[in-house]
């Protein structure tokens, strides 16, 4: 029997109460916030809920805000079973961002925490392997990270009287 985003809010309203913030439904669905402290105890109740189960990690990745000096990581659940996705949010201070491992709730965790942790420097506490995937190890930066310009401003086949403008 498939659920919906009105069922799936109304119990975790009545176990998380205000915990949750930021509940929209974009693109039908349903995504809400939470606190870094509060995050373990929602996966956990949303993995193991017999009324829901979301028993599969569709992805988890972040998204760097500057203009707010955050960076959300951002886990995409999908419960098989009942038909059902949902986006939960955490947003952490970029100067610091560390969150604990969700590894003991899905293996699959363990490969896109490292990758997180690549492109956006965020510290899954506890993790059982967490070093760079993709990257160089000495690669001083994480690539994803919105702290340098687009362009080259000194590359010269980009100035504009050269296309006649």
């Amino acid at each position: 029997m498939a659920a919906t985003n009105e069922q799936l809010i109304d119990l975790l309203a009545e176990r998380f109460g205000d915990k949750l913030t930021e509940v929209t439904q974009p693109y039908g669905v349903l995504t809400f916030s939470v606190t870094k402290n509060d995050i373990l105890s929602v996966l956990s109740f949303l993995k193991e809920n017999g009324k829901i189960d979301f028993n599969f990690l569709t992805d988890l990745t972040a998204v760097h805000y500057p203009d707010q000096n955050a960076i959300a990581v951002v886990y995409h659940l999908h419960s098989m079973i009942n038909g059902i996705r949902v986006r939960v949010k955490v947003f952490l201070n970029e100067a610091h961002p560390s969150i604990e491992t969700a590894c003991g709730l899905w293996k699959s965790a363990n490969w896109m925490e490292r990758e997180t942790f690549d492109f956006f420097g965020v510290k899954f506490e506890n993790h059982p392997d967490l070093r760079r995937i993709l990257n160089m190890d000495d690669l001083g930066v994480h690539p994803m990270l919105k702290q340098y310009p687009l362009e080259d401003p000194n590359r010269v086949d980009k100035k504009d009287e050269y296309f006649g403008r």
